[in-house]
């Protein structure tokens, strides 16, 4: 079988998956790049050394080449990249075509009655609802925003990012949780922008602080509001238990996090996926996450391998991180729960299996059957509500 996957660049977030897609098929897998990576990621420690990478090759270095990639394979995956013109020519072939999407309407789904919008997703996602044409949906709420179109009837699959996976022994893992100087430590990471809400951060030190709770609070990024958040913690009196460590290579991250026993992940509904959750809970950290984020209702269990807050509601958020502070053989069951659930199921390894036998069921339904799990990649995309009901944890 021949597999491309077409995408704007190759990232630390897409390598294990490509690693694991070439494992399984050899020289039939193949990235096509459409683009250079932009500056600020590489600042972020994203960059890549395409020479170390013998399945990717770039669109824009040979354009023909490219055009004859896709229209050879027998399965093309198609992320962000663009360039609508690739997928259309595709799609008009008739032959095969599996698309990866976020959301359509982060902002709200009122933006599907807007009849320019929808004339545009016509031509984009409901002309095709009857062609072999699938959607892996990357984040819980994708699927609800493409079912308002009518599009990819019973042909949506749920889907995310599936960073390094690394394994750990329960000796290492309860080395690297370890108390240091009696102090818990906490830790957020991501780009300093309002919709990640790095000041909830902040805002629970401030609260810990006034509760006597010994801790240290370390924030990982950089960003438009960093002078703010800077302030902010000055004058609130927290400079002292908490570090501005600025942007570091991905496994600088992965390090903080796994001496970090909770991890904050504070982003909106602007947030399609969040692979830093997944990162964290690879890292058997006890995860406290906003609801309308997309990775968030895919891999958290409230109480049971994180715990969630509602939508933006920082009075909630505060009282999930006192929950955890508060119960200390929770919060190291629900961290060793979370590596489990990226051990067992989100990862590259799982996500590349059930791909590749979804492929093979495509091109040969009867030859090749394919049952869809359960949970996890692959499994049947659920429509559910956006900023869905939180339970109460107990």
């Amino acid at each position: 079988m021949k597999f491309t996957f077409v995408s704007n660049y190759i990232n630390h977030h897409q390598i294990p998956f490509c690693e694991a897609m070439r494992e399984r098929l050899g020289d039939g897998f193949r990235f096509l790049q459409t683009m250079p990576m932009e500056e600020e990621r590489r600042r972020m420690g994203w960059g890549v050394d395409l020479s170390e990478l013998p399945y990717v090759s770039c669109l824009y270095d040979d354009e023909a080449a490219g055009e004859r990639l896709i229209e050879q394979s027998d399965i093309v995956l198609f992320g962000w990249t663009e360039r609508m013109d690739l997928e259309q020519k595709r799609l008009e072939s008739g032959r095969p075509v599996i698309r990866e999407s976020e959301r359509l309407y982060r902002e709200g789904q009122w933006k599907a009655v807007s009849p320019r919008g929808l004339l545009h997703k016509y031509s984009e996602h409901i002309k095709w609802r009857g062609s072999d044409c699938y959607l892996l949906c990357a984040g819980a709420y994708t699927a609800s925003d493409f079912a308002l179109l009518r599009a990819y009837p019973g042909k949506m699959y749920s889907w995310g990012y599936f960073p390094p996976l690394r394994t750990y022994t329960d000796t290492q893992l309860k080395t690297f949780k370890a108390e240091e100087d009696g102090k818990l430590r906490i830790l957020w990471a991501g780009r300093f922008l309002a919709l990640k809400h790095p000041e909830y951060a902040l805002k629970l030190a401030e609260h810990l602080k006034a509760r006597g709770i010994a801790f240290h609070l370390d924030m990982i990024g950089s960003g438009d509001t960093e002078q703010a958040l800077r302030e902010q913690a000055r004058q609130s009196g927290v400079s002292d238990s908490v570090a501005f460590l600025g942007f570091l290579p991905p496994q600088e991250v992965r390090a903080y996090m796994e001496r970090a026993q909770i991890f904050l992940f504070t982003s909106n509904h602007l947030e399609g996926w969040g692979a830093v959750v997944s990162e964290a809970m690879n890292s058997a950290c006890a995860v406290v996450a906003g609801s309308e984020a997309g990775a968030v209702p895919s891999l958290i269990r409230q109480g049971v391998n994180g715990v969630i807050y509602r939508g933006e509601d920082e009075k909630d958020f505060l009282a999930g991180a006192d929950w955890l502070c508060d119960h200390p053989d929770r919060r190291r069951a629900i961290g060793e729960a979370a590596y489990a659930t990226i051990r067992d199921l989100w990862n590259a390894e799982t996500a590349a299996d059930r791909l590749t036998a979804f492929s093979e069921h495509i091109l040969d339904p009867a030859g090749h059957p394919f049952e869809c799990p359960d949970e996890g990649p692959l499994s049947r995309a659920r429509i559910i509500r956006p900023y869905m009901n939180v339970p109460e944890l107990k």
